[in-house]
């Protein structure tokens, strides 16, 4: 039966991919703030720590200190382009590697969205590092969306090599 729907509607394939980044997203933050407080961290590796950090800026805490009219740019932004992935899942929906691509991000998009309008920020809980430098701390659907872009730029790649 879900493959006869899945037939009638192919998009639904794509959709059901972003959904299970928004389930995983969600989960993941969920239990990271039963975990932790604010700032906690515990070791995992030499190079892998789980934290608990709110950003209530973009990619990297870009703007996170500007006042709180950011929530509400970052917000519509993120609608915004929600809603035009859509739009192009639905026309391109047989186009693989361009709607896996664009599933990861609407997913990833849609996990930051719900915190930022819930919570005011987003919760994020991986942090690597390496000799005392440190990537930004992310979450599952930065991890999403970062994967998605990279599909939909090998995607524009095999697109002008063929």
């Amino acid at each position: 039966m879900l493959k006869a729907l899945y037939c009638k509607q192919p998009v639904l394939k794509w959709f059901s991919i972003s959904a299970v980044i928004v389930i995983l997203d969600l989960y993941t933050k969920h239990l990271t703030q039963q975990t932790f407080a604010l700032g906690d961290k515990a070791i995992i590796t030499s190079f892998f720590d789980l934290v608990r950090y709110h950003n209530e800026g973009a990619a990297f805490s870009f703007l996170a200190n500007a006042g709180g009219w950011q929530k509400w740019f970052f917000t519509s932004i993120s609608a915004v382009a929600s809603v035009f992935i859509l739009f192009l899942l639905k026309k391109h929906h047989e186009q693989t590697l361009f709607s896996l691509g664009l599933s990861l991000v609407l997913g990833g998009a849609l996990g930051n969205l719900y915190d930022r309008v819930t919570l005011g920020y987003v919760v994020d809980f991986l942090s690597f590092h390496l000799n005392g430098y440190f990537w930004p701390a992310f979450n599952v659907a930065d991890s999403a969306i970062s994967i998605g872009v990279g599909l939909l730029l090998l995607d524009s790649l095999i697109a002008k090599e063929g």
